[in-house]
């Protein structure tokens, strides 16, 4: 951009200066874009300043007084990312979710067509189902690290518990909403057991089962961490050796390295928002109809 100076009969076009270069940039960008940008530089001034208030207080302030300032979690993420333990922590928590997570879905998913297809199995088993479900898969961690022979299989039978459950639901929600008339129309026209379940009843599941597993996927991340807490890292037992990054927040509380444990948080954030958006990019690519019916 350039702005058009005229002196006598000579029109000049001088350059936009700098400055306003960028803060036409800056206007550009999507205003979701911006109020996200804006919200973040100011839970960082916020942090800053309340981090550090005990230097230009009396006091510091309540509770933000006592965290580590961001410029402290800075210094400390710098130094655990030139760590090899701390990449392994990350393969070792994301392998046990992905672990928990995969058998989950395979055991959730033909579980929740068998509750929605056959009424005397539903009034069987969802009973017990509904009594265990409100049971925190936390509680399972004594019970797991007995009943299972080694820690990584109890920690993985304790990431499933998380995930099956929303999954299940979710599924059996999805058969539940399909109006029965759709299905006797569609078997008195003639219409065969493939072709129902292919054009009637995986569209109208597959959109709940995307929703169950992405909000599975976050639960996961909430249990591994305390898992690993509780049992000590699993096989690997030290955040030197990977013992997951649940087990490196809890050594890090253990040994007063404060900056980071909020290293660690972050880091259990990052992978829980990246798995959530990578199941729902893959649940958009799986149900193209619900695009178009939304749009």
């Amino acid at each position: 951009m350039s702005t058009e100076v005229t002196t006598g009969l000579t029109t000049v076009v001088a350059p936009r200066a700098p400055g306003r270069r960028r803060l036409a940039g800056l206007r550009r960008l999507d205003p979701r874009v911006r109020r996200g940008a804006l919200s973040w530089v100011a839970l960082l001034v916020f942090w800053q300043l309340g981090a550090t208030s005990g230097r230009w207080l009396a006091e510091p302030l309540p509770w933000v007084g006592r965290l580590p300032a961001p410029s402290d979690v800075l210094a400390a993420a710098l130094v655990l990312v030139a760590d090899p333990g701390y990449w392994h922590s990350w393969l070792a928590s994301g392998g046990r979710v992905l672990g928990g997570f995969a058998a989950a879905v395979l055991c959730g998913v033909p579980f929740s067509a068998l509750l929605a297809s056959s009424a005397r199995f539903r009034g069987i088993v969802f009973p017990v189902f509904e009594l265990l479900r409100p049971v925190p898969p936390l509680a399972w961690v004594p019970a797991a690290i007995l009943f299972w022979p080694t820690q990584e299989l109890s920690i993985a039978f304790v990431i499933f518990l998380g995930a099956v459950y929303p999954i299940v639901l979710n599924g059996l929600g999805g058969a539940r909403s399909i109006d029965p008339r759709l299905l006797e129309t569609a078997r008195s026209l003639g219409a065969s057991r493939w072709s129902i379940f292919r054009r009637l009843l995986l569209p109208a599941v597959l959109p709940a089962l995307a929703v169950g597993m992405e909000i599975g996927i976050g639960i996961t991340w909430e249990v591994v961490v305390a898992a690993e807490m509780i049992s000590g890292g699993g096989a690997a037992g030290s955040a030197a050796s990977g013992g997951g990054l649940g087990f490196l927040i809890w050594s890090s509380y253990v040994g007063g390295s404060y900056p980071q444990i909020i290293v660690g948080m972050i880091s259990i954030g990052i992978a829980g928002y990246a798995s959530s958006a990578l199941l729902r990019r893959i649940g958009a690519r799986l149900t193209p109809w619900r695009r178009e019916s939304v749009g």
